[in-house]
Parts: C-alpha cells; structure tokens; sequence
C-alpha cells in the first residue's frame, strides 16, 4: 500500500515509493484515489489530477494491474470557500472528475458515493463522516468495502460474515446498499 495521507495522484507519481511499489508484487488491482478535493476543482483536476492519473494508470497497466477509480464522496458541508457551497454541488463536480477520466482511460470505477448517497438518503441519521465532515466512521468505512467487494468480485457483499464493530442490522443495509449500486444499477461502472 501506498497510501500517504493528504497525498495527491501527482505526489505518487513523483514518490520512488510509489513507482517502486507497483512492480514489487503481482497486483490484480490497484485503487487511485485522489486528495478529497482536487476532483472538485476543475482547474486542479485539469492541471493535476488528470495528467498524474494517466501516468499513474499506464504504470499500473506495466504492472499488469487494472487500475479503479475510486469515486469518493464530497464533504458534508462542501467546499463553501471555492465556490461549492454545500454537499450535492462539491459531490457533482467530485463525480465529473472521477467519471471523466476513468471513461477517458477506459477504466473501472468503485462508485462508493452513489452507495453514499442511497444510504444517506434512506437513513440521515446513520452517520457515514466522522465529525470533521470529511472522513469516514466506521459505517462509511464498511460501505466503501462492501462496494469495492462487489466490483472486484462481481459478487454480491449481501450475507458477508465479517460485521466490525457494526450491529448485524447496520451491515445488512450497507451491504445491500453497495450490491444494488454496483450489481443492480442500470449504470455502467465499466466493470470487467
């Protein structure tokens, strides 16, 4: 793993760590995930993330992994200060970052942030951010998991033994949540 915190697509392209890394093992698939709000800026994502995401794809493709975007969600309470003043307009630019260059480059995407979204709309209350408003909490967290199973393996997560700290009603919904965005979506994630 490589998985410096804060870190953009454009530190791993520059960090021998990183590039290391990639031929070091056999990896199946390699998931990129950018800094939280670069994919939110246009002007970032165009001089940043999208020139680092293409090295960083062909690098991964010379590993001979397949590379997944992973499309996360925006901050609770946007990003007010760079024009986006609340969740669903940080998340729709968020969302044409992810999805523009992962159809550029022909690449599969874990939509977590749609499972996100179905989950938040049904149940406000359940709490996937933690109190800062952008990481996850332990729901989040499990979320995210069960949308990246569905993806890589094509599977539904629903009936997955392993609960973490979850109460087995928490997981079950989460659980169905990922396997209907991902397995039950009339969206195309480009899963292969």
């Amino acid at each position: 793993m490589a998985a410096e915190s804060g870190w953009t697509f454009a530190d791993h392209v520059h960090s021998t760590q990183t590039l290391e890394k990639l031929p070091s093992s056999r990896w199946d698939f390699v998931v990129l995930q950018e800094q939280s709000e670069i994919p939110a800026l246009e002007q970032t994502r165009t001089a940043s993330m999208y020139p680092a995401a293409r090295l960083l794809v062909h690098q991964i493709e010379r590993a001979g992994a397949t590379p997944i975007f992973f499309v996360t969600w925006a901050h609770r309470d946007g990003l007010p200060e760079d024009g986006l003043p609340n969740y669903e307009s940080m998340q729709l630019q968020i969302d044409q970052g992810y999805l523009g260059i992962a159809a550029e480059l022909d690449h599969p995407v874990a939509p977590v942030v749609y499972a996100w979204s179905a989950v938040t709309s049904q149940d406000p209350a359940l709490g996937l951010w933690q109190t800062d408003g952008s990481h996850p909490t332990e729901l989040g967290t499990y979320l995210a998991a069960c949308v990246f199973y569905a993806v890589i393996f094509r599977q539904s997560p629903v009936g997955l033994s392993y609960l973490g700290h979850l109460s087995k009603g928490q997981a079950q919904l989460l659980q169905a949540a990922a396997a209907n965005t991902v397995l039950n979506s009339p969206r195309q994630w480009n899963l292969r």
